[in-house]
């Protein structure tokens, strides 16, 4: 199987997640949403946000440290994560996360959450 192959199972991966995953490439844009982050940011425009500047959707500051962590993955393939938050209230993580081609050519960057709360459902309850 090549990695062309490969692709519906990455995007179900994703899809799948229960937390949002925005995917942009190098000029910002939002290329993908998926669907927990079309319901995050529902009231900003939820799906409708998709060719849309990243870089609207925050203020001055957080546009500068984003265009700089962009700036720092194309430094080397070495640079792949940052930790860009800590929400409280919501006890969970935000990270900007580097996306590179097969010749590790940085092509995008995608921002993940991840909620620290531990899970209290059964084991394998369907």
């Amino acid at each position: 199987m090549n990695s062309r192959d490969l692709s519906q199972y990455f995007k179900s991966i994703i899809d799948q997640d229960r937390c949002a995953v925005v995917i942009c490439n190098l000029a910002h844009e939002i290329i993908y949403m998926n669907p927990a982050a079309v319901e995050r940011y529902a009231k900003r425009g939820g799906a409708a946000l998709v060719g849309q500047s990243l870089l609207d959707c925050h203020n001055g500051q957080s546009a500068e440290l984003i265009r700089k962590v962009t700036a720092w993955f194309g430094e080397s393939t070495e640079h792949n994560i940052v930790h860009t938050f800590y929400n409280e209230k919501e006890n969970k993580d935000g990270y900007m996360v580097a996306l590179r081609d097969e010749t590790g050519t940085l092509t995008g960057y995608y921002e993940k959450h991840e909620y620290r709360d531990v899970d209290k459902s059964a084991f394998y309850e369907f």
